[in-house]
């Protein structure tokens, strides 16, 4: 089909005190489970998300707790990118996150919208 394409990237401002930050990562894993290649960009307050042990103080019934979107995302090939000026602004580094985030810059995602990426944000 012309115009269709096989990416999304999700760009997520919501943090851990917002059901939006749930809502984006379920349409996320929803996105793989259609076949998707989807990634996730975070800034401003959605850093707080990926914080270890941050991710842990979400949950929006009915949706699973945010912790395990997180975990479904990222086990099912799930890229989540994080604003490297957000995570600075916030003092946190790297070993701060967990496992598999990557800090970039928002290239990495214009690279995929560049290349035809649908885009969705929360």
């Amino acid at each position: 089909m012309p115009g269709s394409t096989d990416k999304l990237v999700v760009l997520v401002t919501r943090g851990i005190d917002s059901e939006l930050s749930s809502v984006a990562f379920t349409i996320a894993n929803g996105g793989i489970t259609a076949g998707l290649k989807v990634f996730v960009f975070l800034t401003s307050t959605a850093i707080d998300l990926v914080r270890r042990g941050g991710q842990q103080m979400t949950h929006v019934p009915p949706l699973d707790p945010l912790a395990r979107q997180i975990e479904d995302f990222q086990k099912r090939g799930g890229t989540i990118w994080a604003c490297p000026p957000c995570v600075k602004a916030r003092a946190y580094e790297q070993k701060d996150l967990i496992d598999g985030v990557i800090i970039a810059g928002a290239s990495v995602m214009h690279a995929e919208i560049r290349e035809g990426a649908a885009t969705l944000s929360f």
